[in-house]
């Protein structure tokens, strides 16, 4: 039975039909979701894109996070349904409080688009198991509000606990707190990151490498393996 990955769209949201693309490459069945709608339509997991929701009025994601949709993706997320939060995505799940912290202007004030080098710290994610730790990586990123922040209290529980999935490497491209590009709720279904791993599943788009792939192939092993 095929792996069926919803990926919800919300007004202002840009990377829906690249994510449909990155799971079909990867070989599950894309499940296209409206932002209106309580119905999940029984998926196996959920991809909140990337774009500018709601033109990120109020905060980046603050107004996505009361959509109808939300209100499910929240309860079932909670009850273990994978969800990958993809720049807008992250901050919505920071908004929702599936993911803890949030998210800030760009340290220098741009909106910033470049190919990113990470370090991959968590391989023990629903979404990051077909990495290893250590492991460096190119992702597209591309962000006006990309700052990562907590409170002091929050990053050290994350990094005791070893929730920060991805760092940035070389260059802190907009200011996040310990260089934190990506990280996890404790149960590890949850995922959140800044740069755009769909840009990253074919050598002719984005990096020219197929370095983003690895976070559809890890989920869809995850579901056909449960």
């Amino acid at each position: 039975m095929t792996a069926r990955i919803g990926v919800v769209t919300f007004p202002g949201s840009l990377d829906d039909r690249d994510t449909q693309r990155a799971i079909r490459v990867s070989g599950a069945e894309p499940v296209a979701l409206w932002h209106k709608d309580k119905d999940l339509k029984q998926v196996d997991a959920v991809v909140l894109c990337g774009g500018f929701s709601y033109g990120d009025y109020l905060r980046a994601g603050a107004i996505a996070r009361f959509s109808p949709v939300m209100d499910t993706v929240i309860d079932q997320a909670k009850a273990g349904l994978p969800v990958l939060g993809i720049c807008n995505g992250f901050q919505i799940l920071t908004e929702a409080h599936l993911l803890p912290g949030g998210m800030l202007g760009n340290d220098h004030l741009h909106f910033i688009c470049r190919d990113q080098k990470l370090r991959v710290e968590n391989a023990d994610t629903s979404w990051t198991s077909d990495y290893s730790a250590g492991q460096e990586i190119n992702i597209p990123l591309k962000n006006m509000d990309g700052r990562y922040v907590a409170d002091q209290r929050t990053l050290d529980e994350l990094e005791a606990e070893g929730r920060v999935a991805f760092r940035y490497l070389d260059v802190n491209p907009n200011g996040s707190l310990n260089d934190i590009a990506g990280i996890s709720n404790a149960a590890g279904n949850v995922v959140g990151l800044m740069p755009h791993p769909e840009h990253a599943v074919e050598p002719l788009i984005g990096t020219g490498r197929t370095d983003g792939l690895p976070f559809f192939t890890s989920i869809l092993k995850k579901l056909v393996n449960a």
